[in-house]
C-alpha cells in the first residue's frame, strides 16, 4: 500500500521532489522500469523519473531491508547501460523511524566496485521543509518532530488553502495514508476531512485494493475448508499454490471440487490451470 502511495505521489507531484532532492523543479516524466530490465525488476519498489539529461531514482522503504545497498547499485548500472548520457541521482527514502543500522548504509562495496547513493531518513529531516509544497505534504508528520499530531493539524490547515479539489483531495488521502505510520486512524480521522480523501483517485484504487484482497481471502479459505472435507488435508505446497489464485479461479476450484476424490485430482487441476 504505501510503496503505491510514494509511487503516485512522486509520479504526480515530481516537480515538487525535483525541487526538494535535486534544489531545482525540473520537468521529470515517468521512465518504465521495463525499459532497463535485463532479469526481473521488483517494480513494485521502483520510481524512475526523468528529465532531458538526468534520471531521478528514488526507493521508499517503509522497514530496512539487507538487500537495498546490492539493489541500488544493479539499478545504476541497467541504467548506465539504457542511458550512459545521462546523470543519475539515486536516493532511498526511509518513512519510518527505526534503530536499525540499515538504513545508514549508503554504499555498495565489493573488492573491485564500489557504488555510493543518497539516503534520507524522514525522521531527521526537519519539518519546514516538508511544508513547502503539495507534493512534499504527505511526508510531514513523519519528519523530525516530538509532536506528529501538531504537524498533521499544520498540514491540514495548508490542504484547506489548496483551491483545486482534486489535488486537495489527493493530497489529503495520500497525508491520512502516510501518516498511519506513527499515529491512530481515529487521530487522523479527526484531522482530515473524510469526504475529500474519499474523492481521491489513489484513496478509491487502495480501497477497491484492500476490497479485492478481502474478497481473494474470503474465497480462498471456503476452498480450502471444502478440500479439507473433500480429500482431507491437504499439503502445504498445495495450500500455497491454492492462496496464489485468482478469484475467479478460486471460484472454479469450488465447482470442479465435486468431481475430486484424491489430491491427485486436485494437482491435475492445478496443472491445468498453470498450462
Amino acid at each position: 500500500m504505501y510503496d503505491n502511495i510514494c509511487k503516485f505521489i512522486a509520479e504526480t507531484y515530481s516537480r515538487d521532489l525535483a525541487q526538494w532532492l535535486l534544489g531545482k523543479p525540473i520537468e521529470l516524466t515517468i521512465l518504465e522500469p521495463t525499459e532497463l530490465q535485463v532479469d526481473p525488476i521488483r517494480v513494485d519498489s521502483l520510481i524512475f523519473l526523468e528529465s532531458e539529461d538526468l534520471i531521478l531514482h528514488i526507493e521508499f522503504q517503509t522497514s530496512p531491508q539487507e538487500d537495498v545497498p546490492f539493489r541500488m547499485a544493479d539499478y545504476r548500472l541497467r541504467i548506465y547501460r539504457r542511458f550512459s548520457n545521462k546523470s543519475v541521482y539515486q536516493v532511498v527514502i526511509y518513512l519510518k523511524k527505526t534503530n536499525s543500522e540499515l538504513v545508514k548504509i549508503d554504499r555498495f562495496n565489493l573488492p573491485e566496485l564500489q557504488h555510493q547513493y543518497n539516503v534520507i531518513r524522514l525522521w531527521e529531516i526537519p519539518t519546514e521543509q516538508l511544508l513547502t509544497s503539495s507534493g512534499l505534504l504527505p511526508f510531514a508528520a513523519l519528519s523530525q518532530t516530538e509532536n506528529p499530531v501538531n504537524v498533521l493539524q499544520q498540514v491540514a490547515r495548508r490542504i484547506e488553502a489548496i483551491s483545486d479539489r482534486i489535488e486537495k483531495s489527493n493530497v489529503t488521502a495520500t497525508t491520512a495514508i502516510l501518516a498511519s505510520l506513527v499515529l491512530d486512524k481515529m487521530v487522523i480521522k479527526r484531522l482530515l476531512r473524510d469526504d475529500i480523501m474519499k474523492e481521491s483517485a489513489i484513496y478509491q484504487e487502495i480501497q477497491a485494493i484492500g476490497e479485492a484482497k478481502g474478497r481473494q481471502q474470503g474465497e480462498t479459505k471456503l476452498v480450502l475448508r471444502l478440500l479439507n472435507r473433500r480429500i482431507g488435508e491437504i499439503t502445504q505446497n498445495l495450500e500455497e499454490n491454492i492462496r496464489e489464485l485468482s478469484v475467479e479461479q478460486l471460484e472454479n476450484l469450488g465447482e470442479a471440487l465435486l468431481d475430486f476424490n484424491s489430491q491427485s485430482d486436485l494437482i491435475n487441476w492445478l496443472n491445468s490451470e498453470n498450462k
